[in-house]
């Protein structure tokens, strides 16, 4: 693992061949080191998405959570009790 970049890619791969395949092709390919995801990418014939859309994919996931968290918000602060001082 060079970066950040490629903790995504091996995620991703792992998700689209599974682990057990995944590890064969490492295995198939290796030679005195390890090799590249860019080479296993490449021996599969399947290209990884860009650093554009990774990022792109996971702003969307934050702004889901973000939604998620403030529709809960307001589900609480509608059901709180006004706290407002009596008038006179």
């Amino acid at each position: 693992m060079q970066n950040d970049y490629d903790r995504q890619v091996l995620a991703w791969l792992r998700g689209r061949i599974g682990d057990a395949a995944l590890q064969s092709v490492a295995q198939r390919l290796a030679g005195p080191r390890k090799p590249y995801l860019s080479t296993i990418c490449r021996s599969l014939g399947i290209r990884p998405p860009s650093r554009r859309q990774f990022a792109a994919e996971t702003a969307r996931m934050h702004r889901a959570v973000g939604d998620t968290y403030l529709a809960r918000i307001r589900e609480i602060l509608a059901k709180a009790p006004s706290h407002e001082a009596p008038r006179q």
